[in-house]
């Protein structure tokens, strides 16, 4: 079928890709193995190295998962594995909707298995091997715990209300599921900072002392209202430093990782947190959320078309078409026909960063950022000589030596 070959040339394409730019970023590691002259008073030779070794290792592992990605694909789709899972699932002595429900819940169950041994391959030993996993078995599988029961908590009513709209709504169905779909995203990121994100880390205020002095002064310049400032206990699973904001209105919260506070300064630590807050006043944050709900309402209406056509189910390996294989052939296509769009997101993105770095410069210290900045790519490995095809396609953030030129010449 026509479908069909599209879909496997665009899986193929998209592999060979991602491959081919991973393979640039590889050369890339390997050829820039001095230190880059700006970064030569603050990263030594033996840091650089360990972010190059660091870098290949992940990039290495990336490569196969990728393939790995790619066959699980087809095996799902058109080698009948979510057609099997529907049979198996119609034996259970449930209703047509929990069927689905359930035969989803597989499904998720079966991809989570397919990645695992990739992610303890990260966790246990690459990132182990350099110094950054804190993380014991015993955590790791509470972790896996806490978030599958979470996850069906939360996630199996959201399916069941979804298919049970594709059913019985009507030829708009679509449109409620978006509004159904984006009062349980809106809900979900009011709760996760009370009720949620306390059940993997602990939270607690941030000390009296400089530190706080500091991230108050710049929250009074910025006219930045929230809930607090708190501390997370990051170290816990990995020593890469971290800072986010969570929340909404008045409910917002600012979470500084523990092992950000150990390795900066308190006016780095200001300069950093004025940089998020640029993110907030120039409205990046809410933008991006726009974008997001009207790429969802889009997602959903091509869904809509896509369940009423036959040809949709058969060209991906299903042959009975139901709201639950609907949901799940859409959701496991839509990356390969989207992918080559990812370096839109990536520029729109560094645009977003270069911007609230300027606003960091006007409220805190441009040279306090730039120093920051420096022990983070540092401490955390990251590659300074990034290769400029495999940076334009995946980076959210500017490459750190266009970063630093730009920050040293607004201080």
């Amino acid at each position: 079928m026509m479908l069909s070959t599209l879909f496997v040339g665009l899986l193929a394409t998209m592999t060979a890709i991602r491959w081919w730019l991973a393979s640039r970023q590889l050369a890339a590691l390997a050829r820039h193995r001095s230190v880059p002259a700006p970064f030569a008073d603050t990263v030594s030779a033996e840091d650089h190295a360990k972010a190059g070794a660091y870098g290949t290792a992940k990039l290495k592992l990336a490569r196969l998962e990728l393939v790995w990605d790619a066959l699980v694909l087809l095996a799902i789709t058109l080698g009948g594995g979510y057609a099997a899972l529907e049979r198996l699932s119609a034996r259970l002595p449930v209703s047509p909707l929990w069927q689905g429900v359930i035969t989803l819940a597989l499904l998720t169950v079966a991809l989570s298995l397919a990645s695992l041994p990739f992610e303890l391959t990260s966790i246990f030993r690459i990132e182990a091997r350099f110094g950054f996993n804190r993380q014991t078995i015993r955590l790791y599988l509470s972790d896996l715990v806490r978030g599958t029961l979470l996850g069906a908590v939360l996630g199996l009513p959201l399916l069941a209300a979804i298919l049970e709209l594709m059913t019985v709504a009507g030829p708009l169905w679509w449109l409620y599921a978006w509004v159904l779909w984006l009062a349980f995203t809106l809900g979900v990121s009011f709760a996760w900072p009370r009720f949620m994100a306390p059940l993997f880390n602990t939270f607690r205020p941030l000390e009296a002392g400089p530190m706080r002095e500091h991230v108050e002064q710049v929250l009074t310049r910025c006219g930045f209202a929230s809930e607090g400032v708190f501390v997370m206990d990051g170290s816990r699973r990995s020593s890469h430093g971290n800072a986010y904001f969570t929340g909404f209105g008045r409910h917002k919260r600012i979470v500084l990782f523990d092992t950000l506070l150990e390795r900066l300064t308190p006016t780095e630590v200001e300069a950093v947190l004025a940089h998020e807050l640029g993110h907030f006043r120039l409205h990046h944050i809410r933008s991006r959320l726009v974008v997001t709900f009207a790429i969802a309402l889009l997602g959903f209406w091509l869904l809509g078309q896509a369940a009423a056509t036959p040809v949709f189910y058969a060209a991906l390996g299903v042959f009975d078409p139901s709201p639950a294989a609907a949901l799940a052939l859409f959701f496991l296509a839509v990356p390969v026909f989207t992918f080559p769009l990812g370096p839109l997101s990536s520029l729109w993105s560094r645009r977003h960063e270069y911007q609230a770095d300027r606003f960091a410069a006007a409220h805190a210290s441009a040279t306090d950022l730039a120093s920051a900045l420096v022990k983070l790519y540092r401490d955390n490995a990251s590659s300074l000589t990034p290769d400029p095809w495999y940076s334009a396609w995946h980076d959210s953030h500017p490459p750190a030596l266009a970063r630093i030129r730009a920050l040293t010449a607004l201080g």
